[in-house]
């Protein structure tokens, strides 16, 4: 198993929007957080499947908000 860090955002419909980290393009949605959480891994798999790559796996240290 690897592990991945993910980025889950509430978009302006309500929807919950998740971005993979380490995967350029790797994101999708869903209206609650459990069905997100199962398309997140879905959509990870088929990721590693169509590019056959191996992704670094960055130590993880945290999310900071900013305001500009």
């Amino acid at each position: 198993m690897t592990e991945f860090n993910i980025v889950i955002e509430q978009g302006e419909d309500g929807y919950l929007i998740s971005e993979v980290l380490g995967i350029p393009g790797c994101h999708t949605q869903a209206k609650t957080f459990d069905e997100l959480i199962k398309r997140t891994k879905e959509a990870i798999e088929l990721c590693l499947e169509a590019d056959g790559e191996d992704y670094p796996q960055n130590k993880f240290i945290g999310i900071q908000k900013i305001e500009v």
